[in-house]
């Protein structure tokens, strides 16, 4: 009787141990903690090294936007939390690029520049705060499991709103270009003509394995826990559904572009895709380019190659 008294302590200490490491793993990758007011003056911009050199552009990028007339847009997601959305017209009638920035990011700091290039090539910009991010509800950033289908509430809001000849690009950067990946992936109205997606991961797997790795630690060991603390605390299966799955089922003409010195989401997985993909399609990778930062380091040959890519008719 000792020994199974024994035995069970030890499988409930095992239980204990197993659940409060998932529940770590929760907190670190996917919990989204309330967020606090931002100083209106102050410019939240990347961190770390590699954006040093881009900051007074960056900068410059964000102060522009702020300049600019919105109109501000709110929705419901499938699972009741509120979505915000700012839209900066180019002009009336022109094409609409629904924007998605990357994970913890929002839609000033990862996007700002990408207004600037919209407004380059002739296109209006529809702008979101992904779930959990800017002013958007949610406490579970879910790595595009649950935000492809906010992405799909956002184009029947945007073809409702603005009529039913308007033409829709769906673009992403990080995360954002994983979630317009999957949603590409699934029926979507003839209104939107392509996506762009800027250093998007292959899958939520691969990219958590990847960062386990970049953190010295055993992906094999460490991914199990991350996935149940997924499961358990954020209520979705981080393996649901992937943008490369998602490429099996598009019909869109896709664009990849990714900063070949990318150190967060690695330069392969966009060419993984980009090989993957049977349907129309181009890949641009920017030499000297880290995370993010395709368009701040050739914004030339971004812009050229988007025109190129799209032609004509998907600019005003």
């Amino acid at each position: 009787m000792e020994f199974l008294w024994i035995l069970l302590g030890s499988l409930l200490f095992c239980v204990i141990a197993v659940g409060v490491i998932a529940y770590i793993c929760y907190r670190m990758a996917f919990y989204a903690p309330p967020r606090t007011p931002r100083d209106p003056d102050a410019f939240d911009l990347p961190e770390g090294e590699i954006y040093e050199p881009f900051r007074e552009v960056m900068t410059g990028y964000a102060r522009h936007l702020r300049s600019l007339p919105y109109e501000t847009f709110e929705i419901r997601s499938f699972d009741g939390l509120r979505l915000t959305a700012k839209y900066y017209e180019y002009a009336s009638g022109a094409p609409i690029e629904i924007m998605f920035h990357g994970y913890r990011g929002n839609a000033e700091r990862d996007l700002s520049g990408g207004v600037q290039r919209c407004f380059a090539v002739g296109r209006s910009a529809f702008v979101v705060d992904q779930r959990c991010c800017g002013n958007s509800e949610g406490r579970t950033i879910t790595f595009g499991i649950k935000e492809h289908r906010d992405c799909l509430n956002w184009v029947d809001f945007v073809v409702k709103h603005f009529g039913p000849d308007v033409k829709i690009v769906l673009t992403g950067i990080s995360m954002g270009a994983s979630t317009v990946l999957m949603a590409a992936g699934k029926a979507l109205p003839e209104n939107v003509i392509g996506v762009l997606a800027d250093c998007g991961f292959s899958s939520a797997k691969e990219i958590i394995k990847t960062v386990i790795k970049q953190m010295g630690l055993p992906a094999g060991i460490s991914y199990p826990f991350v996935k149940l603390g997924a499961k358990l605390y954020g209520r979705f299966d981080l393996e649901e559904y992937s943008p490369m799955e998602a490429l099996k089922t598009c019909a869109l003409p896709v664009i990849f572009y990714h900063g070949e010195t990318d150190d967060f989401v690695p330069c392969y997985m966009s060419r993984e895709m980009f090989a993957a993909y049977e349907g129309k399609k181009a890949l641009i990778t920017i030499p000297n380019a880290g995370h993010g930062l395709s368009y701040p380091v050739d914004p030339a040959r971004y812009l050229q190659t988007l025109r190129d890519f799209f032609g004509p008719e998907a600019s005003a």
